[in-house]
């Protein structure tokens, strides 16, 4: 079998594959080319869960009429120009597969004017044919429709999900967004109707009030109440000659109190450098740092942003981009460690308790000697003999077989009529169980008020059975 050059159309497809896997991914890689455009409010219009209609329209800056037909070709992009820009990239795409990958397997169009053209531009795309460039009216900015996706491959289409389960992806993959970019404002509309709004806000204040804001409106007040604000940096060091040099790191963001655990990691979201990933050692990191505070079994939830230098971390090893490679990964999950254990340690489960256990215990103790002694302890240690004889008045009897001055009754004690303290009567030792049962008996009075720590306290109560009757 000879080989063979493989036509563009089949090449695109098959990037398709690995890019575009479900609705979701169209709304993604059209949603991150609006933000590095400059965007400051994008509107995803979805029919059918994202299947028969994804438009995404954005005010950012827009593309010439004459580099359309170059914007869905393959590898075409202007984001990077060298290899040392696709070391340092910054931005959320970057290597130009995204559109001709969506136009290959859908009925592909696009729209857009820069802000100082008179007119905007229109293209169509189909099963990968492109068109011509025709002019269109435009506001400022660029719109995408994608239609019928994946009409042209039935063996891709037949695996898509229910509408509901589809625009569920969509919708998670927004709010993850929306996490991120507290200053970009998101309308979704779903089948003519709108479903939801992200308002955003002026500036880039990410830190406190829009990100705090943007906490309630994307993961509910719960989360809001139990979260923990985190900020931690650390700054860069040179190799001296002496010990290793490392990178500069800061990790910020919200993670949430033990006590608001989920059952599941749904609620778990990381982002590099503005980029929402998925990361191993990270993850163990938090999971390692709630080990001691969290119940097996239960997941944290947790909202963090780990920035550094784009240089020291590759985001170009997962077709889809949910996954980066830190250069320095033992010293970011040390860093990650590190900075949520001692933000959890004022949490750890059994500080307080322990603390209010131990403060009452002293206090039992003291009342208890109080009571006993009918004299105030000395602040002094008691020596062995005193602290022997303590425990002989609570038994009857002293360590050296004399009886104390003041033993208590052998009975268990009653709370009485006066406010005072009386024995209660015990059954006599017999072998006849008969006459053992005409005694009176105690039983636990939980109304009555409670005598001293320390104190057992029952009331007496005759026993009415016909045996104790007759006799």
């Amino acid at each position: 079998m000879s080989i063979r050059q493989l036509p563009d159309t089949l090449v695109n497809q098959i990037a398709a594959g690995e890019v575009i896997e479900r609705p979701a991914s169209v709304v993604k890689e059209l949603v991150e080319n609006a933000l590095d455009a400059g965007a400051r409010r994008v509107d995803i219009d979805l029919e059918e869960g994202g299947v028969r209609l994804v438009r995404v329209r954005d005010d950012g800056g827009g593309i010439a009429p004459e580099q359309l037909p170059l914007a869905v070709s393959r590898h075409a992009t202007s984001k990077i120009a060298s290899l040392d820009d696709l070391e340092v990239v910054a931005t959320l795409g970057f290597r130009g597969e995204a559109l001709p990958s969506i136009a290959s397997v859908s009925r592909f169009a696009i729209s857009s004017r820069l802000a100082d053209a008179d007119h905007g531009a229109a293209l169509q795309v189909e099963g990968g044919r492109v068109g011509e460039v025709v002019p269109k009216a435009h506001p400022r900015g660029t719109t995408v429709e994608v239609r019928e996706l994946f009409y042209n491959v039935p063996a891709r289409r037949k695996f898509l999900r229910a509408e509901r389960t589809e625009l569920g992806h969509i919708e998670e993959w927004l709010r993850s967004l929306a996490l991120a970019r507290p200053d970009v404002e998101l309308r979704v509309s779903h089948n003519g109707r709108a479903s939801r709004r992200y308002r955003g806000g002026e500036g880039e204040r990410l830190a406190l009030d829009e990100g705090a804001e943007r906490l309630v409106e994307t993961l509910g007040e719960a989360f809001a109440q139990a979260a923990l604000r985190v900020e931690h940096a650390m700054a860069p060091r040179a190799f001296d000659g002496a010990g290793d040099a490392s990178p500069g790191l800061r990790l910020h963001g919200w993670i949430a109190q033990p006590t608001y655990s989920r059952a599941s990691a749904d609620q778990q979201y990381l982002y590099v450098n503005g980029r929402a990933v998925r990361d191993r050692s990270v993850a163990h990191a938090v999971k390692q740092a709630y080990a001691d505070v969290l119940f097996h079994g239960r997941q944290p939830a947790y909202v963090l942003f780990l920035e550094l230098d784009p240089a020291r971390v590759d985001v170009n090893v997962h077709p889809a981009k949910h996954e980066v490679r830190f250069r320095d990964a033992r010293l970011v999950h040390d860093f990650v460690y590190r900075t949520l254990h001692e933000a959890l340690a004022g949490t750890r489960a059994g500080n307080a308790p322990l603390v209010a256990a131990v403060s009452t215990q002293a206090q039992v103790s003291r009342e208890l000697a109080a009571s006993v002694d009918g004299r105030q302890q000395s602040g002094l240690p008691l020596r062995v003999d005193e602290a022997r004889d303590a425990y002989a008045l609570l038994y009857g009897a002293r360590a050296d077989g004399s009886q104390p001055d003041a033993p208590l009754a052998p009975a268990t004690v009653q709370f009485g009529a006066q406010g005072g303290y009386a024995p209660c009567p015990r059954p006599a030792r017999t072998a006849s169980r008969r006459s053992a049962s005409r005694s009176p008996s105690c039983t636990a009075s939980s109304s009555s008020p409670r005598p001293p720590t320390g104190w057992w306290w029952s009331t007496c109560t005759p026993r009415t059975s016909a045996s104790a009757t007759r006799s």
